[in-house]
């Protein structure tokens, strides 16, 4: 059975991958999902809650940066402060 973390990074990679997605498309595709999870987080989320989406963040601008060098660079520069 495949954990949650590996199912995200498949649905990840899934759409980085897309051959019918422009780059802009897949961004804000992957931008959406990043969105989503801050968005599900709360009070009573707990530290490993909360450093699971943190992690999820890093791994979708490392794949934005796959695709999209700048964009990508700009979002873990701006993620590691």
């Amino acid at each position: 059975m495949e954990t949650p973390i590996i199912l995200f990074r498949n649905k990840v990679d899934r759409i980085k991958n897309y051959k019918t997605y422009t780059a802009k498309q897949k961004e804000d595709k992957l931008l959406e999902i990043d969105c989503n999870q801050y968005t599900n987080l709360g009070k009573d989320s707990t530290k490993t809650e909360k450093q699971t989406v943190r992690n999820n963040s890093y791994y979708i601008y490392k794949a934005i940066k796959e695709f999209n060098k700048q964009s990508g660079e700009l979002y873990l520069r701006t993620f590691e402060k």
